[in-house]
């Protein structure tokens, strides 16, 4: 049983510092793959939020059969893809309000990355297709297994490999664009 699973389980029982173990825990990480996927961290805090939200008034079932840290990602991925929906309905965002959104995203980006190379990574997986920034994001940052990745987005574990080998060779390909060499790509 790992520590998400069981923090969830004394949340559950009653003991209301389980949820807040799982706030600490996850919110970081949770926050940088939501912001993979909507590319906005101001609204990946407010999904970030709203999944933890979830898990604390609708206290959904974990049945154990994926990793703790895989089902709570799976649940924010599904809130994520729910909140593109609404806005591919609604109007998109002023111009203006952008300068705004980068400088939280340069703040978070050096608070939680501190090397050069990381930094470079980060920002090149940003120009990559969102499938590929999530796949990598999953499996090299959040060190998630391939299957635990397939989970999460919802794919086989044969193509959640091939997506990582094609999302590994697209990023190589930006990366050296740049001047950059990456050994361990």
């Amino acid at each position: 049983m790992d520590i998400g699973e069981l923090s969830y389980r004394e949340y559950l029982d009653g003991d209301e510092q389980g949820l807040v173990r799982i706030i600490r825990d996850f919110r970081d990480g949770l926050i940088l793959y939501l912001n993979s996927i909507v590319g906005n961290i101001t609204v990946a805090e407010e999904l970030c939020e709203d999944t933890f939200v979830r898990l604390g008034v609708k206290r959904p079932r974990y049945s154990g059969k994926a990793a703790f840290k895989t089902w709570l990602y799976t649940i924010a991925h599904n809130i994520a893809i729910d909140h593109l929906r609404k806005v591919a309905r609604a109007r998109t965002v002023p111009l203006d309000e952008c300068g705004e959104i980068a400088a939280d995203e340069a703040y978070l980006e050096g608070s939680c990355i501190r090397e050069e190379t990381k930094i470079t990574v980060h920002r090149t997986m940003a120009r990559l297709k969102a499938e590929y920034r999530q796949v990598l994001w999953l499996v090299y940052f959040e060190e998630m297994s391939v299957k635990d990745a397939a989970g999460v987005m919802k794919k086989s574990p044969h193509a959640t490999e091939m997506l990582v080998h094609r999302a590994k060779l697209a990023l190589k390909r930006e990366l050296e664009s740049e001047g950059f060499i990456y050994e361990e790509l």
